[in-house]
């Protein structure tokens, strides 16, 4: 761990504070800030499917503990390490930022778009689904209201019969 410019009393720093880190390491772009003293980081991957011959991609997001000294911020790329736990879903730490993310901004745009889109779908799917259950009620309402000919099949009508005898 390369040592930071900037002072900190954080005691969960794994640069100037007391925190040790062990096990698994990853390399990670921090997608939220908004908690204090946290930063949640995404990673991605891609994992082959035997069935279907095809890859798929996977993404990954951790909650890990950001030092005042690294200051991480949104669309930073970062190393995180684990440590022990430092709350009840916080097990990793942020070691060292590497930088800012190419087309962080546009990925995350792109995102939120692709949310929209989907609650418009759901959206446009209940109308649709109610614009036919209303039909189905409107057909099924017809036939209620019309009478049944009850005349058999290849009986002339009563009609047909009268002018017949006369």
């Amino acid at each position: 761990m390369k040592n930071s410019s900037k002072k900190c009393n954080d005691g969960n720093c794994p640069v100037h504070g007391s925190l040790n880190v062990r096990g698994r390491s990853f390399t990670g772009a921090v997608i939220s800030t908004k908690m204090q003293k946290t930063a949640i980081v995404e990673w991605g991957g891609r994992s082959y499917l035997r069935k279907y011959e095809r890859y798929e991609k996977k993404r990954s997001k951790v909650k890990a503990h950001n030092p005042n000294c690294i200051g991480a911020k949104e669309g930073d790329l970062v190393e995180i390490a684990e440590c022990r736990p430092l709350s009840k879903t916080k097990n990793f730490v942020i070691v060292k930022s590497l930088g800012k993310e190419k087309g962080f901004k546009e990925k995350m745009e792109a995102r939120e778009e692709a949310k929209v889109k989907d609650k418009e779908k759901e959206e446009t799917s209940d109308t649709v689904e109610g614009s036919e259950l209303q039909q189905k009620e409107r057909i099924s309402e017809s036939f209620e209201s019309k009478p049944l000919n009850n005349s058999k099949i290849g009986e002339p009508k009563e009609e047909e019969n009268e002018s017949s005898k006369g």
